[in-house]
């Protein structure tokens, strides 16, 4: 029996391979990655009957055009994008049957930034350190797709779809996201974490799967001496000498040398990771 493959045409502005990630490995300097946006995949997977940490592919605004060589069971999920499969239009976060030879083509997403395909079965990519995602910051795991690449299609499933339509939350509007104050929020002035909550910054074009580098009031420092590298985990907002935060995501460094001043909650770190530059972003400390 001859094995299914994903033909990338044409990968749009940046394509790779994702799952949930390398956790667990911080100590021996690898950083997790995994999907920026994990519960789009994770239901993105539930819609084709995968194990939702199942790798699929991470689209960054869109632009993907792909050939499916066999029969295979799709979905969407994510920013929302127009979507036609051989040449019909189709919906997003539901499943979608694929004929043999069909061209898949995603658009440009009008709002948030990353759209997640899962294919059923999953992309069958060989694992690095127990896992398939790409880390964009060192290099480890498939690269990122290009025009040519075959992505093989696995046969691991864990049931057939059973729902034709998932509920999704828009991604318009302002941003909210909750901190939890520290681990260095005692090296800023008293008044920065009501400062941090009281008016909206602004995402710039420095925005990757690494971090968002945002623009709004000044975080003033009062402990100006050099801090040693430390830990760093998703959702970090760390805060640079222009006193303007930086917040990670998955791709970030293991470790890092600005004092980190609050901690995105966990629940809050996938919206994160769909802001695009010029989005508005408040945050509520806890």
């Amino acid at each position: 029996m001859t094995q299914s493959e994903l033909v990338i045409l044409a990968p749009g502005p940046l394509t790779t391979v994702q799952d949930l990630g390398r956790c667990g490995l911080a100590a021996l300097g690898v950083g997790a990655s995994g999907a920026a946006d994990r519960g789009s995949l994770q239901l993105a997977n539930r819609l084709v009957g995968n194990a939702e940490g199942a790798a699929g592919l991470e689209l960054t605004l869109g632009g993907l055009r792909l050939r499916v060589d066999g029969a295979a069971i799709v979905a969407l999920t994510g920013a929302p994008c127009p979507v036609t499969v051989g040449g019909r239009s189709m919906g997003m976060n539901g499943p979608i049957a694929v004929r043999p030879g069909e061209v898949i083509v995603v658009g440009t997403p009008a709002e948030g930034v990353r759209t997640y395909l899962a294919v059923r079965g999953g992309v069958a990519v060989p694992p690095v350190l127990g896992a398939r995602s790409t880390d964009t910051l060192s290099g480890l795991g498939p690269e990122p797709v290009r025009a040519g690449t075959v992505l093989p299609i696995g046969s691991e499933t864990t049931g057939f779809p059973v729902v034709d339509q998932a509920p999704v939350r828009r991604l318009d509007g302002d941003v909210v996201l909750r901190l939890v104050p520290g681990p260095r929020a005692d090296w800023f002035d008293p008044d920065a974490l009501r400062t941090l909550g009281a008016d909206p910054y602004l995402v710039t074009a420095e925005a990757n799967r690494i971090g968002v580098r945002l623009d709004g009031p000044e975080l003033r420092r009062t402990e100006t001496a050099e801090l040693p590298p430390e830990g760093m985990v998703r959702g970090a907002l760390q805060v640079p000498p222009s006193g303007r935060p930086v917040l990670l995501l998955a791709d970030h460094p293991v470790t890092g040398g600005y004092p980190v001043i609050a901690v995105v909650v966990d629940e809050d770190v996938d919206r994160a990771g769909q802001l695009r530059p010029g989005d508005r972003v408040r945050f509520r400390v806890r």
